[in-house]
């Protein structure tokens, strides 16, 4: 059994990787699509929106329904992506605790 020192040293340790691991995260884009990738947008591991970019195809006064539509769509995924990159990365943390 680990005595109170040792916990708080892996502790210690553990949050170390954990920050390092966070930023790396931070510094990460991820990008997500809509259909036909008509709309992209990137998002950083913080969830930081950096970029959406229209193909000239969904621009389209009369039908704004459809572009605000794709780019719900391409946030949405660039999001899904930063959560599940989050959790896999930092997930892991959760099984080393000393505690």
């Amino acid at each position: 059994m680990m005595n109170m020192q040792q916990m708080m040293k892996q502790a210690q340790k553990l949050q170390k990787q954990m920050e390092k691991s966070q930023a790396e995260l931070a510094a990460t884009h991820f990008t997500g699509a809509s259909v036909q990738d008509l709309v992209t947008a990137t998002v950083t591991g913080d969830k930081k929106l950096v970029s959406i970019d229209f193909k000239a195809d969904v621009v389209d006064a009369d039908d704004l329904e459809t572009l605000q539509e794709m780019t719900i769509q391409a946030v949405n995924a660039a999001l899904t992506k930063a959560d599940d990159a989050t959790q896999k990365k930092l997930g892991s943390f959760a099984g080393k605790l000393p505690f």
